[in-house]
Parts: structure tokens; C-alpha cells; sequence
């Protein structure tokens, strides 16, 4: 019997799974409903929920045993690449093998540093020049209410320096890279362009010395209640649902790049293989810097952790909508214990880290030095992909906050703001304006 035909088989033999496409008018009643469905499903394969629960929780305490060696012998948790390696091919089979079994980067001299520093200086003149800070209005949302300094995170995505970045060689080298690690064809489909991305529009971090910050807690991005009640998204995390839990990999791409997402401030419309940054400033490894819990399996505790009998009926481990996908002490404490900082990164680095993975900013006290960011992800060309770009290019044009973002709109009337004559191949190509 082939491959094929044992997933149909599979497929036809499992109960079906209630689907919202849009937001539920109930929540609770729409969780009280989905929770039986999935338990169902996975002891129609003859497994309990919590014999599959074991098997995960036994792969990720594995992982997270690896974790605490490394800590231990000295070593360094976070896979670090010399930019270099990338764009020579020249990374090893055992830095490839720990990349794959952390999901996060350091690139080291991703950018030049005099040229990175150049472009935290052209930022502040292009935000100076436009009276960025005497117009600022505070938070545009939520999200970032925590984190003290005013303003921290800028809504600018437009200037020269950002759009240099994401559209520059050296980024597509990197990003190719990373999304070469997954697995992005299978059942026929070409679930995204490997090569290719899109230039998805984000902001800037700029905190200076003598910052006390909150950071923010514990949480990962890939969506919220629509990881159990859509579709596409059922179909992606099949393995966890029809009792093939063995066969769930955190780097398949199925299903992942066409599905819908519920709309909400913290949302993503792309699909990302990896978040990024890149540093424009130099930072240590304890001055309120990104943490990852570095352990792509662990979506998988956190997707079925909900359907363990101590979480109540209507609860998914406080997963809801318009909010962060927390991950907490209280109901994941096996994770917690694996969250890791990355190490002592120089401006002109980038840091990178799979999708699904749980991350953090820790907080800091009078803080030593910048801690200068431009958020750059990888996100390849794909269905869901290309249907954002087409906001992201009005967006451009006009100089506007991008859709998933507040409308803020600083730059509509800004000067020097990068324009279409200077996009260059890539970032043409990225933006959905030549095929």
C-alpha cells in the first residue's frame, strides 16, 4: 500500500472535525465543541490523547535534556553561522543537523557593521527630519504597551535603510537558506517558492541606554484559536489529530500558506518560515534581548496540551483571539524550562527563529547601550503570500502603515521616503510587481 493511499485510508477511516473559516460568534461554545471533535479523532486511531500527549512530551523533553547539556558543558544553546558559509555553501552537515533541531539563528556578519550602524544613523535623520517624535502618538496597539520607553517600537516601515535591507542580496542569500530548510513540496502541491520572497513590511526597535524595559512574556505568532478550527490549519497538524503523531514534522510546509487567519491586532496575513531582525546596533546577551524556547517540536505539546483533562472545557490554555498564542508556567512548564537568549550579537548580525517557536524579550534595568532592531522575516512566495502583497504595494505607494498593522500612516506625507524607482529586482519581485 502506498504512502498515498494509507493517508487517504487514514483520512476516510477519522471522524470529521467541526471548521470555522471566520471567527466563531461563541468562542466558548465553538471550544466546547471542537475539543470532543479532535479527542475523538485521535482515539479513532486506536491511541488515547494522552499516549499521544506521552509521545510528544517524551520528544520534546529530549530536546529540551540536549538544551541543558549544552548549558552545562559551556556551549552555546543557539546555532551561530558565519554569513559567509551561507553565501559560499560552505555551512556543515553538523551545524545544519543543530539548526534543524533548534529552529533559530545567528548569522554573524550578515550586513557589514559600518554599514548597519549607517543605517541606524540614516533612520534617525529620515524620523528627525519628518517630526516623528513631536507627532508620536503613543502605542498604535496593545501589544507593545509593556515595554516602557517612548517610543520603543517605531510604526515606520518605508525609510531607505529598511527597504535597502529587504530587498539587498545578502537578505535573499539568507532567506533562501532558511526556507530551504523546509519542506516545501508534497502531494503534488508546491506549497511556496523557496527562492522568492516577499518583502514583508515591519517596524523598527530602538531603545536607548538607560532604558528600563518590561520586554514581553512568553508567546509565539503563528495564530491563535484558528490552529484547531480552520481547515487548512487542521489539515497541517493532521499528524497530531489522527493518531500518526510520529509522523509530525515542524518543518512541513503543507497547508500552511493558503489557509485564512482570524483577523486581530496581532495577527500576521503572511506566512513566515522564520521571524527575523537585524541588528543595528551592537547588544549583549542580558540587556532585555530575545529568548526562544529553541524546540520546533514543542507546537506540537502546545497544540494538544488544551485537550489534557485538567484544562477546562471551554479553555485552550488561555489561547483566544486578538491576543499573542501564550505559553506559560502554569500549563507548560516543560518548555519553560528550555528558554534560551541569544548570545552577544554585533550590529550588522541578524537573528532568526522558526515561526512557530515560543520567544520572549526579557526586561531590563538601565539598560547598557542601544538596542536597535529592523524586523526583516522570511517569507517565501506563496498563495497567502502573494494576496498580502497586493496590500503591501498600495501601502508603499502612498507611504501607509501596512494592513497588519495600526493605521498610523506617519510617512504619507514624508520626505525621503524610498520610492518605486529605486526597488531593484528582488524588491520588485518581492512586492508582486514582476513575476
Amino acid at each position: 500500500m502506498t504512502e498515498a493511499t494509507t493517508a487517504a485510508d487514514r483520512e476516510q477511516d477519522r471522524p470529521a472535525l467541526p471548521h470555522w473559516e471566520t471567527v466563531p460568534e461563541d468562542l466558548s461554545a465553538a471550544i466546547r465543541r471542537i475539543k470532543p471533535a479532535l479527542r475523538a479523532r485521535i482515539e479513532a486511531s486506536g491511541r488515547s490523547v494522552a499516549e499521544i500527549f506521552a509521545v510528544v512530551e517524551r520528544r520534546v523533553a529530549a530536546r529540551v535534556a540536549e538544551i541543558e547539556a549544552d548549558r552545562e558543558r559551556g556551549e552555546g544553546v543557539w546555532p551561530v553561522i558565519d554569513y559567509a558559509d551561507i553565501a559560499n555553501g560552505t555551512v556543515t552537515a553538523a551545524m545544519l543537523d543543530k539548526l534543524r533541531r533548534r529552529g533559530c539563528l545567528v548569522v554573524r556578519g550578515h550586513f557589514d557593521r559600518e554599514r548597519a550602524l549607517g543605517w541606524d544613523a540614516d533612520i534617525v535623520e529620515y524620523v528627525e527630519r519628518n517630526g516623528f517624535f513631536e507627532n508620536y502618538r503613543g502605542p498604535g496597539d496593545d501589544f507593545f504597551g509593556s515595554v516602557g520607553s517612548k517610543p520603543e517600537i517605531y510604526p515606520i516601515y518605508w525609510s531607505n535603510a529598511q527597504m535597502q535591507a529587504r530587498q539587498s542580496d545578502r537578505m535573499a542569500r539568507v532567506q533562501s537558506f532558511l526556507n530551504s530548510l523546509w519542506k516545501h513540496e508534497s502531494d503534488g502541491v508546491r506549497w511556496f517558492e523557496p527562492d522568492r520572497d516577499a518583502l514583508y513590511p515591519d517596524r523598527i526597535r530602538r531603545r536607548p541606554p538607560g532604558t528600563d524595559s518590561g520586554g514581553l512574556g512568553t508567546h509565539c505568532d503563528p495564530g491563535t484559536l484558528d490552529l484547531w478550527m480552520t481547515e487548512a490549519y487542521q489539515r497541517a497538524f493532521r499528524h497530531l489529530f489522527d493518531g500518526s503523531v510520529e509522523e509530525y514534522d515542524p518543518w512541513d510546509a503543507a497547508h500552511r500558506t493558503a489557509g485564512p487567519q482570524y483577523p486581530g491586532s496581532t495577527m500576521c496575513s503572511a506566512f513566515r518560515t522564520f521571524q527575523g531582525w537585524t541588528a543595528l546596533s551592537d547588544m549583549d546577551h542580558d540587556q532585555g534581548v530575545l529568548h526562544t524556547v529553541p524546540v520546533p517540536e514543542a507546537m506540537a505539546y502546545l497544540m494538544l496540551r488544551p485537550l489534557l483533562p485538567d484544562v477546562p472545557e471551554d479553555d485552550m490554555c488561555g489561547v483566544t483571539t486578538n491576543q499573542v498564542f501564550p505559553a506559560s508556567e502554569k500549563w507548560h512548564p516543560l518548555l519553560m524550562e528550555a528558554l534560551t537568549g541569544i548570545p552577544d550579537v554585533k550590529a550588522g548580525d541578524s537573528v532568526w527563529w522558526h515561526c512557530d517557536m515560543i520567544h520572549s524579550v526579557a526586561p531590563v534595568t538601565d539598560q547598557q547601550g542601544w538596542g536597535n532592531v529592523m524586523h526583516i522575516p522570511a517569507a517565501p512566495w506563496c498563495p497567502r503570500n502573494e494576496e498580502y502583497a497586493a496590500s503591501v504595494r498600495n501601502a508603499f505607494v502612498t507611504g501607509s502603515s501596512p494592513a497588519d498593522f495600526p493605521e498610523e500612516h506617519y510617512e504619507r506625507d514624508w520626505t525621503g521616503r524610498f520610492t518605486v524607482d529605486q526597488l531593484n529586482e528582488s524588491g520588485r519581485r518581492g512586492l508582486g510587481l514582476d513575476g
